[in-house]
């Protein structure tokens, strides 16, 4: 048995009579760029943290899919007499907020700026120095758990990209920094509209109010240098891996062992002796 080494012949007459194998190894291939590529752009971009549950961004899109409605019975005129006046609520806010730091299950207390808009269903609920005040359960925010969540919302006339967002709610269930910047104090005594998330069709008597939310790139967590640093070493590690697998399997395939039978017998070559005598 001799054997012979034809690289291109050999890897030609493999690619011919071996596709499982060929597609596996053009698949793997694909890998090792894809790999490669992505460790490349992550290493030179900023990405978003994926082990981050929560956010800022996330916590204003479950607020803004809500719809926050009037009751059915609730005139004009008494709507705001459920709900606590603005600056009775940040007075309050201000005087509770030591205390509440040193309970077990504290409360945190934020007031915010952040990129949300309102429309209202009809004019009646048109848009102006108003606020929205409604108690929330985390679950509906997608926050995890059945905490009450107190949310309240002033919206400034003329900003409409911004609105100011009160916020009460158990300090394990929000979002860590970066936090929205702070809002200004209110200067006017205002008391919110007591609404209510609802899921069917407004009735007649009812004034809806929809949320919509901007993606704010300064509220999401971003990996760190080291973090994409670590991630980066991985798809290097496993692109390498990959293409020493691919590089092992060309080798082997352009390596063919040819059988040439070689007979003897009393030392002369039976192909230059003929079969039958003539």
């Amino acid at each position: 048995m001799m054997g012979s080494w034809h690289p291109v012949t050999n890897l030609r007459d493999y690619v011919s009579h071996n596709p499982p194998m060929v597609t596996f190894l053009l698949c793997m291939l694909s890998l090792v760029i894809s790999f490669a590529c992505l460790g490349s752009y992550s290493y030179s971009h900023t990405l978003p943290n994926p082990d981050t549950a929560k956010d800022w961004n996330k916590l204003l899109s479950s607020l803004s899919q809500l719809q926050l409605c009037t009751k059915a019975s609730a005139d004009s005129s008494v709507l705001a007499s459920p709900a606590p006046s603005l600056l009775v609520e940040q007075k309050n806010d201000k005087e509770t907020m030591v205390d509440l730091t040193k309970t077990s299950s504290s409360v945190t207390h934020l007031h915010l700026k952040v990129p949300v808009a309102l429309t209202a269903s009809s004019a009646r609920g048109s848009v102006k120095h108003f606020g929205l005040y409604t108690s929330l359960r985390a679950s509906q925010l997608h926050l995890g758990g059945n905490e009450i969540v107190n949310v309240t919302l002033e919206f400034l006339t003329g900003n409409r990209t911004h609105t100011c967002l009160n916020i009460s709610a158990p300090s394990h269930l929000l979002p860590l920094s970066p936090h929205p910047m702070k809002c200004p104090a209110f200067k006017k005594n205002i008391s919110p509209i007591h609404v209510e998330v609802s899921n069917q069709l407004p009735a007649a008597s009812q004034t809806c109010y929809s949320l919509h939310s901007k993606n704010d790139p300064t509220l999401t967590v971003m990996l760190t240098q080291e973090e994409r640093t670590v991630a980066v070493r991985h798809l290097l590690e496993v692109s390498v891996f990959l293409l020493g697998v691919c590089m092992v399997l060309c080798l082997a395939a352009s390596v063919k062992r040819s059988l040439i039978p070689c007979y003897h017998w009393n030392g002369l070559d039976l192909k230059s002796e003929p079969l039958i005598d003539s």
